[in-house]
């Protein structure tokens, strides 16, 4: 998105450089590779709002509502795995961006989705992430892709690695007061890759939180 790299994400980029490699690539099957970093955290409740409500899967999975205006387009281009338990942790993370910028436009970080699909580090990452829009004034308009996914399992089946691409080169900042988009020129600040570690909800059938988030910006893999 054209705002470049907020606060949170400069400081996991540099601090978890180290982790990213450690995790290593979906089809390292050694036994160090197999420990998926961040696994340990634990789970978050949602608010008792999140509760399912038997709404549209389009708009309402799990019963919360992740809809954004017509002008905000994620785009999740992706196949989901065969694993039942990966594909529903892969679902969950784009869940979780949509709840994100759901958030940004609807201007609050306290919104049911972002504490139903984030808990621990990963639920300080959604709220900075959209706090500093707010504290910016400003919204978002355009296309976000998100693409080369790849999932991988911890040994207890409890936690699952969502790796993926961004392309924000046609995702931009939009002021609220004015309605003036901030665009700039392409660049390979428009590209990053993300690790989520999204934890299974014990009470909860299918429903996985991020836990952890680890961002590499500029990535040249990505392009």
């Amino acid at each position: 998105m054209k705002r470049r790299t907020l606060p949170v994400a400069v400081a996991l980029a540099a601090s978890t450089a180290l982790l990213l490699t450690a995790c290593g690539s979906g089809d390292d099957k050694s036994e160090a590779n197999d420990k998926i970093a961040g696994a340990e955290q634990p789970t978050e409740k949602p608010s008792k709002s999140a509760a399912p409500s038997g709404a549209p899967a389009s708009d309402k999975p799990d019963g919360v509502d992740v809809s954004l205006p017509k002008d905000m387009k994620l785009v999740f281009d992706w196949e989901r795995p065969a694993d039942a338990n990966e594909a529903a942790a892969m679902d969950d993370a784009a869940n979780l961006f949509r709840a994100i910028y759901r958030g940004v436009d609807k201007r609050t970080s306290t919104d049911p989705a972002v504490a139903t699909y984030a808990t621990g580090d990963g639920l300080h990452y959604a709220k900075t992430q959209i706090e500093s829009r707010l504290d910016g004034g400003w919204t978002a308009t355009g296309t976000r892709r998100h693409y080369q996914a790849t999932t991988r399992s911890a040994p207890n089946g409890n936690a699952v690695e969502v790796a993926f691409c961004v392309d924000s080169s046609k995702f931009y900042g939009k002021e609220v007061k004015t309605g003036k988009v901030l665009k700039t020129e392409p660049s390979i600040a428009d590209y990053d890759y993300f690790k989520l570690v999204m934890t299974k909800f014990p009470s909860r059938e299918s429903l996985w939180q991020a836990s952890k988030v680890f961002v590499e910006t500029e990535a040249e893999k990505c392009q």
